[in-house]
């Protein structure tokens, strides 16, 4: 292993070279989100209840994705320490029983699929044409979901050995797909948002082949052979040891965005709020995003390094895993800041009258609000993947109920009962990000102290 260039390149520049093609790739995944609800939104007269009814329906692609990170994320923690370790047998157990829990994950998203999409947007609405448009959409992302939990499973082989330029040009690839697809089938074809979601499976198929792809051919670090496959009781444990705490973090943002409708439809302007937030929270994906991607790569970095026993490299990964994840969320806030009128702008350009004033009004708000947390939240993030490399599991969670549910939830139910509440809610979400970002940092310390990272370095961890 002394010759992986994460046993020996300077931290730095690991994890800008690693961070970048992964922070590019995760923006990709949230931007053609983005680019679905523009084009839905803007199909006319059923536009404004087609983006509604996205914004019921995100809960359950949100947790699609927390599922396949979550399990990744395992992977990626018992795969980079395999390595550090160069222990071949761990390492193809390790690749097949990934392999496995992706086919089981598929499975239980068909299923659900099947017989409860329709049901799914019934205890959100009493609208007959939401939930119609809603389920039509529902029903094809989850049954056709394979394409997207497939390429969480192989983009981690990929990342876990540092080739993370492989796995962001599976993802762009996929990507540019899905956008071609989206203008194709929604406006020529006229689909509709059955036509937005056979655009978005399609895309997340086509990048699973393009992983799939250069796992097998060039991803010569790591093999395994068809008996790995086979369940293997002792590595499930160990991938869910971390990955389960990653699939409840990421699980709660399907339970905050459906907790947060709930809350937001207590407002006598729910659906206008809702549609809003719909948009709000793709948007501020991409933020999340860019910041998962750094915390991603400190998972990698740092869970080698671990494996290797090399306290000093542990030590800057940390320090520069942090500082590098709050400059790339600072990045994204000015930008979001700079360019949000034009960003609105895009989500009513077939709105007309009235309607087309308070979408693009209340976007500008929310952007404007949202992006004052981002920074705090990279943060936050950040210390989470440290915590994650150390395998540890209740720390990490416990970030994630503070940021996405303790904080947020009751001062949105103390703003949404004001006058003013559709522009004053908006503010729930920085204050939470702000009080969770100082918890992260008494965690964090805490932590360190029971591992002996503050006090004098040690070769072996």
């Amino acid at each position: 292993m002394s010759n992986n260039k994460m046993a020996n390149k300077q931290i730095r520049k690991l994890l800008w070279s690693m961070g970048l093609p992964m922070v590019f790739s995760m923006v990709l995944q949230a931007l053609y989100n983005v680019v679905d609800t523009i084009f839905v939104i803007n199909m006319g007269e059923t536009g404004i209840k087609a983006n509604l009814a996205l914004a019921y329906v995100f809960p359950v692609q949100i947790l699609m994705i927390a599922v396949g990170v979550g399990t990744g994320i395992g992977i990626n923690a018992l795969l980079s320490r395999a390595l550090g370790e160069n222990d071949q047998k761990k390492i193809g157990l390790t690749l097949g029983n990934g392999i496995f829990l992706g086919l089981v994950l598929y499975i239980v998203f068909l299923l659900f699929g099947l017989f409860g999409s329709t049901w799914f947007l019934s205890i959100q609405t009493d609208d007959a044409e939401v939930i119609k448009l809603g389920s039509e959409y529902l029903k094809i992302v989850t049954t056709l979901s394979f394409g997207a939990i497939g390429f969480s499973v192989f983009e981690r082989f990929l990342q876990s050995t540092g080739k993370t330029v492989h796995s962001t040009v599976a993802q762009v690839f996929g990507a540019v797909i899905n956008i071609v697809l989206d203008y194709v089938f929604i406006y020529p074809l006229k689909m509709g948002v059955t036509g937005a979601a056979y655009a978005t499976v399609i895309g997340q198929i086509a990048s699973l082949t393009a992983a799939v792809f250069f796992h097998y051919v060039l991803n010569k670090d790591v093999r395994h052979n068809l008996k790995d496959i086979i369940p293997n009781a002792s590595v499930i444990v160990q991938i869910y040891k971390v990955g389960w705490a990653a699939m409840l973090m990421q699980g709660l943002l399907s339970i905050n965005m459906f907790v947060m409708i709930r809350v937001f439809s207590l407002n006598t302007q729910a659906d206008l709020i809702n549609g809003t937030y719909g948009i709000y929270y793709k948007i501020q994906q991409i933020a999340l995003f860019s910041c998962f991607g750094l915390s991603n790569t400190i998972i990698s970095l740092l869970s080698f390094n671990i494996g290797l026993g090399n306290s000093k490299r542990l030590k800057e990964c940390m320090k520069w895993g942090i500082i590098d994840t709050v400059i790339v969320a600072l990045i994204v806030t000015v930008l979001f800041e700079s360019l949000t009128e034009p960003i609105s702008n895009l989500f009513g350009l077939t709105a007309t009258g009235e309607n087309k004033d308070q979408i693009i009004s209340l976007c500008q708000t929310s952007i404007r609000i949202a992006s004052i947390s981002y920074v705090f939240m990279g943060f936050s993030l950040a210390i989470q993947g440290i915590l994650q490399a150390y395998r540890k599991s209740f720390e990490p969670l416990l970030i994630s109920l503070l940021r996405l549910i303790i904080f947020p939830v009751p001062f949105a139910l103390l703003f949404i009962r004001l006058n003013n509440a559709v522009n004053i809610g908006w503010w729930a979400f920085p204050i939470a990000e702000i009080l969770t970002a100082i918890a992260s940092a008494l965690i964090l310390h805490l932590n360190l102290k029971k591992i002996k990272l503050l006090k004098k370095p040690r070769n072996v961890i």
